[in-house]
């Protein structure tokens, strides 16, 4: 304590200390295994150390401490502002955030003194112990001056060292922080690849790296993104409107409005790819209910359907099913662009034209991907995510809850969402490294030489019977009569490396494997189901861009005003030229790879003519203008600049989601005998009974399909302490089953 170093490694102990506590106990960062329990160990003390080691180059012995104390009291502060954001939000507060400080404080409601608990203390108690510290030595200097009669009055312990650091010691520090956070950075990027390129959780960047390195990261995304966004302007937008009004593709009218006034229930199909459709191991179906619906009468299925997803995968997949845009050359349009945003989504047009309710459910991390922030500017009013699930005992997977509890306990909230409604279920049970025990399933191994793919086809088989038990829920709850049902494949689950461990299972030579295979195998399912449907499996060649056209126009909504990249995949103007995220693309006869041409129905490499190359070229230039004007609309934020008629942009600010089970009930209540939700319409009895499965946890677990977690339910008793009406929400609630 009585030199310069010294103070330094006594403040780096210090904030080491209770940036730990944060992690443990105030944030949920989902560190599982030894490996990232360390990395969470240890990653606050390389950037900390690099901090405070700047302190150390100021020769002033005075300024050298207050430097020292000062960047130890704002890294105390950003913790603690961070640690209360969390409680409200469930996420780390951003560079914008920070930048608007009337904004923070409203964000964290009309007191923060609401959010402070007693543990808290903690936070600043390191700064009580520096202080005695120094007071006790200031206490021995007054003795010791009493005892020798000292003419000279002591520096009650406040003492700095005078002596400058040892030659190059500082820079010596700075290394060892350097190393200490790039050894810790490396490991990272091995545990979790692509961590900072793809960014698909703030929660892992602080669990990973710490809150500096992601305040810095975000304030430098921040940064570049604000720059490109302060060149646009409106006449950006005029060329791509003139593009999109130009590809508008009209609806087939034996199909446009066929599901006009119906209930949309999406099923977002995690992993899933085509191939599994029909497949059997050991003679087994893989999937024999899905196989089932998508040869149904009343389902319209789609053989050639591809992923079009980049690093941002599953936040890819959702962003061009929800507005009909791609997701961006390198990382996540979902985490570094969807909060400030502005979309034409699905939720919000549906409920602008024809009323529609809307709600995610997902049993996981509501900040995966970012989606508690961009939900809201698609316009979803109500997002269930992992905090309104059941996560006891072997419940969880490493994404979310399993799947055939996420389907079962996501039908008491269903059951209160005012009709017509637009609902999507995220699953996750089918998620690499597709791990499921054997008490969840009794399907054969593979007896592939690879794990993951092995386990691809048991977790994938898990999915199936998920979904089969939903749809019998559908069908004895009366849904089914009134719903259309769109599954989806998000993107692959065996990715290229692993593909020649699959190939003998779908009688492939591994040595024979080319790019070619690998392009096909992006395929993915995508289903529409409904009750009187005109169904049949289409040939046609489309892609997840095209989804939100064709949605809407079976819905009877009529997509040319709106900015969509896609068109109607059941339309007779549909162009079959599929782009994927780096420019390569398929067309009906040919697959482009870079400089390569395959030959769709061989498989096999060809020279292509001199005609055939200037198709081709043509092609690549219609899958360039396509990305590029997309990247444009999504960099510079250009839908800023055009609204769409009887259209208005989403305030996000007005939706907040740890409320979304009081105001479904509380709308229910209001609306009385005017209530469209299936509960009040089944005399105000839940239908939950009615969902019927075989999932061990059920049984060990005494039908926790009809409670609600306990933060759900403080939520709940808060909101009738402010409001009468939520009073009457909270009693509704104690009265379902």
């Amino acid at each position: 304590m009585t030199t310069r170093f010294g103070f330094v490694l006594i403040l780096l102990s210090l904030l080491w200390a209770k940036t730990l506590f944060a992690y443990y106990v105030d944030f949920s960062l989902g560190a599982t295994g030894i490996l990232q329990q360390i990395i969470l160990i240890c990653n606050p003390i390389g950037i900390s150390l690099l901090l405070l080691s700047l302190s150390l180059y100021i020769r002033h012995p005075k300024r050298a401490y207050i430097t020292a104390a000062l960047i130890y009291i704002i890294s105390t502060i950003l913790l603690i502002a961070n640690v209360l954001y969390y409680r409200e939000f469930s996420d780390f507060m951003t560079v914008n955030t920070m930048l608007g400080v009337s904004k923070v404080a409203q964000g964290l409601g009309a007191s923060s003194l609401n959010m402070v608990r007693i543990r808290d203390i903690i936070y600043v108690l390191d700064f009580l112990v520096v202080g005695l510290g120094y007071l006790g030595f200031g206490i021995v200097n007054i003795i010791r001056y009493l005892n020798q009669q000292s003419l000279r009055w002591p520096h009650f312990g406040l003492t700095f060292d005078s002596r400058p650091p040892a030659y190059h010691f500082p820079q010596a520090v700075t290394i060892a922080a350097l190393a200490l956070f790039s050894i810790n950075m490396a490991i990272s990027e091995l545990n979790r690849p692509q961590l900072l390129t793809r960014t698909f959780d703030r929660n892992y960047i602080v669990k990973y790296l710490g809150l500096a390195p992601f305040t810095v990261y975000d304030g430098v995304k921040t940064a570049q993104t604000n720059q490109v966004r302060a060149q646009a302007d409106s006449a950006d937008m005029d060329t791509v409107l003139q593009y999109t009004k130009s590809h508008y593709a009209a609806p087939n009218p034996a199909y446009f409005g066929q599901a006009k006034g119906k209930n949309v229930i999406v099923i977002h199909l995690e992993s899933f790819q085509q191939f599994l459709i029909g497949m059997k191991v050991d003679g087994q179906e893989v999937t024999p209910f899905l196989n089932s619906l998508y040869h149904n009468k009343s389902t319209i299925s789609f053989s050639n359907f591809f992923n079009q997803v980049g690093l941002g995968k599953t936040s890819d997949a959702e962003n061009m099913l929800e507005t009909s845009t791609f997701g961006l050359p390198t990382g996540s349009l979902f985490s570094s662009l969807g909060t400030d945003n502005t979309f034409q989504g699905a939720p919000a047009i549906l409920n602008q034209i024809q009323g529609y309710s809307s709600a995610v459910f997902h049993g996981g991390s509501g900040g995966f991907w970012n989606r508690n922030n961009v939900y809201k500017g698609l316009g979803y009013q109500y997002f269930f995510d992992g905090n309104f699930y059941d996560h006891e005992g072997n419940a969880t997977t490493e994404y979310g809850i399993k799947d055939k509890l996420l389907f079962g306990e996501s039908i008491k909230y269903l059951e209160h969402m005012q009709q017509p409604f637009y609902t999507k279920i995220i699953t996750t049970t089918n998620h690499f490294p597709f791990f499921i025990t054997d008490t969840d399933t009794n399907f054969p191994n593979a007896g592939t030489s690879d794990d993951t793919v092995n386990g691809y086809f048991q977790t994938a088989h898990y999915l199936d019977q998920a979904i089969k038990e939903f749809f019998d829920y559908l069908k004895s709850s009366g849904l089914s009569k009134n719903t259309l049902v769109m599954l989806y494949g998000d993107h692959y689950g065996i990715s290229n490396d692993r593909n020649q461990a699959l190939a003998p299972l779908l009688n492939k030579d591994p040595a024979q494997w080319t790019s070619f295979d690998n392009t096909a195998l992006q395929r993915v399912p995508l289903m529409f189901y409904g009750e009187g449907l005109k169904g049949g499996i289409q040939s046609q060649y489309g892609g997840e861009i095209d989804v939100l056209p064709t949605l809407l126009h079976l819905l009877g909504i009529n997509s040319q005003d709106y900015v969509q990249f896609g068109t109607d995949l059941l339309s007779k103007q549909h162009s079959q030229v599929v782009a994927f995220r780096n420019h390569n693309f398929i067309t009906p006869q040919y697959t482009v790879i870079g400089s390569k041409v395959y030959a769709n129905q061989t498989g096999e490499l060809i020279q292509p003519t001199a005609q055939l190359k200037k198709t081709l070229d043509a092609d690549q230039a219609k899958v360039d203008e396509k990305l590029d004007l997309s990247d444009n609309v999504a960099n510079k934020n250009l839908l800023r600049f055009y609204t769409p008629p009887n259209f208005k942009p989403i305030n996000p600010k007005a939706v907040d989601y740890m409320r979304s089970l009081t105001s479904v009930l509380t709308i229910e209540k209001q609306l009385g005998p005017k209530s469209t939700s299936l509960f009040s319409r089944n005399n105000d009895k839940s239908t939950v009974s009615l969902f019927k499965t075989d999932a061990p946890e059920i049984a060990e677990n005494a039908s926790p399909l009809t409670t609600y977690p306990t933060k759900i339910l403080k939520a709940l008793e808060d909101s009738s302490d402010s409001s009468s009406s939520s009073t009457s929400t909270t009693s509704a609630q104690q009265e379902q089953p």
